[in-house]
């Protein structure tokens, strides 16, 4: 807030709502990282080019080098029998880290519910 100003109230703040559509996406990798078994990801239809700019901004600046450590840490596991299911648990998140915006988070036996 510069000096002798008044903050604006957040609906008029336009800097801030641009970053909103990432947080939601942040949010959708962590809730998915939580508890990934049983859950899958399906791409969203309705999703129109402001997600097709946002995934090629979130591959960017973040993407590649979250699913590179998705790659890691899944390839780490992947090596003792008791973390070889969070392993594979942790190669699902590579397509949500690397494109999360249009995707959407369902149970894995109804893949099709938000089609």
């Amino acid at each position: 807030m510069p000096s002798g100003g008044t903050a604006a109230p957040l609906w008029r703040d336009r800097q801030r709502w641009r970053t909103i559509p990432f947080g939601i996406a942040a949010f959708r990798i962590g809730i998915y990282a939580l508890w990934p078994f049983g859950c899958t990801t399906v791409e969203r239809h309705d999703a129109g080019t402001p997600s097709c700019i946002g995934n090629i901004l979130w591959l960017v600046l973040e993407g590649w080098w979250l699913a590179l450590a998705h790659i890691v840490t899944g390839i780490a596991m992947c090596l003792t029998i008791i973390g070889i299911p969070f392993g594979i648990a942790d190669f699902k998140l590579i397509p949500v880290s690397l494109f999360p915006l249009g995707r959407e988070i369902v149970r894995a036996d109804q893949p099709l519910a938000s089609r």
